[in-house]
């Protein structure tokens, strides 16, 4: 009978272990069966928070600077053209950077991004005439991409007013939001919607949209 009793705890706290509380939410920190003082493990382990003091070191602080001449993995900036937007002479650049494909797909992450950093400003059509002109913030300072010094303008110029702000700073840098690749994906997207401004039905070629848009 002993032994019944025995079988019937030990299912019983299987199935509660198991069963029990599962997708129950807890707010308290877990019971330590085994505590940390007596079975020293990985659990609770030292460690330096950010902005916090530390003994360790000589100037008592925790954040380290980082050492000199080292790059972060994936921060090495090699390519000029990619990542400055100037060609190895210094000059600003024409055009996108060999190693990146240009097509639809391209164009279409920098329709996504534009419409989250820079339509709030520059409109949906790059007309400078975004949300913020109704409350009177940009009326004058958004760029209209369509006149003709934006339209002649470089797309290295362009990549630099992404990167570190327009000259006159009424637009502010991007750098920390958009990755060098995204920024070549927005100009993408302007250069489209430049493109769309400008466009004539003799620039339709496929023949398939000709005939969708009533063309001969």
């Amino acid at each position: 009978m002993r032994n019944v009793y025995l079988i019937t705890a030990f299912v019983a706290v299987a199935l509660v272990s198991v069963l029990g509380l599962r997708g129950t939410k807890f707010t308290s920190p877990p019971l330590e069966v085994f505590p940390e003082w007596a079975f020293p493990g990985m659990k609770n382990q030292p460690k330096l928070r950010p902005q916090a003091d530390s003994k360790f070191f000589a100037d008592g602080r925790a954040d380290r600077a980082p050492v000199e001449h080292t790059v972060m993995r994936g921060m090495l900036r090699e390519d000029e053209h990619l990542n400055t937007g100037k060609t190895a002479s210094g000059a600003w650049a024409r055009g996108f950077p060999s190693e990146l494909k240009v097509d639809l797909a391209f164009v279409k992450r920098g329709q996504q991004r534009y419409e989250i950093y820079c339509q709030p400003c520059h409109g949906a059509t790059g007309f400078g005439d975004g949300i913020t002109v109704r409350y009177g913030m940009g009326a004058v300072a958004n760029a209209n991409y369509h006149n003709d010094r934006l339209r002649q303008m470089t797309d290295g110029e362009i990549f630099s007013a992404i990167t570190n702000g327009s000259p006159s700073k009424n637009m502010q840098p991007y750098a920390d939001k958009l990755q060098p690749v995204e920024r070549w994906e927005v100009i993408a997207y302007v250069r489209a919607l430049q493109r769309a401004q400008l466009g004539t039905a003799a620039d339709v070629t496929d023949a398939a949209a000709k005939q969708t848009l009533g063309l001969k």
